[in-house]
């Protein structure tokens, strides 16, 4: 081999390695275990096709241990560069432990809402430390197949929701409606806070409640609990210890005719259905014909930059594709259910999807009341919501002692609430 070509290979190897040594890979925590095939073959290649030199790498953990392990992470110095932010209190904790990089100044921070951005900022809206990515929607999904067999059509308002369970249950094919109370979240998060806010007025209420204007045991916070008792007669026999999963297989097989969902059911429900029932869904019934429709959109999934992260430039730079119209599109029907926030239009290719977002053309929007600042002390609000929800659907608690031993709880701690 002559000198000339000795040198030529050993340039080019050179110039192999330094452009090797330049690419950064950035690993992204996460919760959502359920959409890793996602993530690697669509989101991951559509960024990295487009930004030579960043590699990407999806690391989920189960989403009950998320926390912990994340917290963990943190704390030891492991974690990734990307931190997938759950809303509120948990993710702002980090950034007040300097665990999470403020990101206010992101360009692509000017194509959210303050709403949008709401669940991912100080108290004072000063500082946005995480890039919203999606809302989910609550409301129910509904077996259409069975509705034409018994000749129904969704209900706009409460007697029409309660005519129609009646009508189900006396044809005796399905049970009216899939949900147990045993897991506990189920019952508060596709029960109270679904129809909830109908009766505290949404925002309206929400607000009050943290301004110390409103009380749990005003009558806009027991009426939900009473309807819940409502729902009793209609989730079938067992239901008292029925766990999430058998709610989700009760739909899904067709033994149920109704099932009341967060939009996340979507993607999980389609391919389980697989056709043989065709589906439809409709928002939380109204008090009565005329009544504003109000529908928890609740600010769900955002993702921020780990502060100790020594790939910061190459993260903000993803960061800002996340907040892209792009990206918005790319996800929102990757992940159908899971709704953008941006403000840039997003066209839903599943119908139901479309079915979903379409509710905030008509109605009124919100988020979970007790998410955010209410669940900050002990007893945590949002968790006891879980158990007095359970108890009231299973006749454990009354709807008024579910309501006063809750409100009991917040004013222990929260001072707006002691006066």
């Amino acid at each position: 081999m002559t000198g000339t070509l000795r040198m030529g290979l050993l340039a080019s190897t050179m110039l192999t390695g330094a452009a090797a040594a330049q690419d950064v890979t950035l690993t992204i925590e996460s919760w959502r275990n359920d959409d890793l095939l996602i993530w690697q073959q669509q989101i991951i290649p559509a960024f990295e096709a487009a930004h030579p030199g960043i590699k990407l790498r999806f690391a989920p953990t189960a989403p009950a241990e998320y926390n912990a392990v994340l917290n963990s992470k943190l704390d030891a110095g492991s974690a990734g560069d990307l931190i997938t932010c759950r809303p509120f209190d948990a993710s702002l904790e980090l950034f007040n432990k300097g665990h999470l990089a403020d990101l206010t100044d992101l360009d692509s921070m000017a194509n959210f809402s303050d709403v949008a951005k709401s669940a991912w900022q100080t108290d004072d809206g000063a500082s946005t430390f995480c890039v919203p990515m999606a809302s989910v929607i609550h409301g129910f999904i509904y077996n259409k197949t069975a509705f034409e067999e018994m000749g129904l059509t969704p209900p706009a308002t409460n007697d029409e929701f309660y005519a129609l369970l009646d009508a189900i249950k006396e044809d005796g094919s399905y049970i009216p409606m899939a949900m147990g109370t045993a897991d506990q979240w189920e019952a508060a998060t596709m029960g109270y806070q679904n129809i909830g806010p109908t009766y505290w007025r949404g925002e309206e209420g929400r607000r009050a409640l943290i301004a110390g204007e409103a009380s749990l045991t005003d009558e806009e916070w027991v009426e939900p609990f009473r309807q819940l008792a409502r729902w009793r007669d209609y989730l079938g026999d067992g239901f008292e210890a029925q766990t999430y999963p058998d709610s989700q297989n009760l739909f899904t097989l067709g033994r149920a005719a109704i099932y009341p969902a967060g939009s996340w059911e979507i993607g999980v429900f389609t391919p389980q259905i697989a056709g043989d029932f065709e589906m439809g869904a409709f928002p939380p019934p109204v008090a009565a014909s005329g009544d504003t429709c109000y529908i928890s959109d609740h600010t769900d999934i955002a993702l921020g930059l780990n502060a100790a992260s020594p790939n910061a430039d190459a993260a903000r730079t993803f960061l800002e594709w996340v907040g892209s119209a792009e990206f918005a599109t790319l996800y929102a029907n990757a992940l159908p259910g899971f709704f953008s926030l941006n403000s840039s239009p997003v066209e839903m290719q599943d119908p139901l999807a479309q079915e979903f977002v379409s509710w905030r053309e008509t109605c009124e929007p919100t988020i979970r009341s007790t998410y955010q600042i209410l669940s900050r002390g002990t007893p945590n609000l949002e968790n006891e919501t879980w158990n007095a929800s359970a108890n009231v659907i299973t006749g454990a608690e009354t709807p008024e002692d579910a309501a006063a031993r809750l409100q009991q709880g917040l004013a222990s701690w929260f001072e707006p609430q002691q006066n």
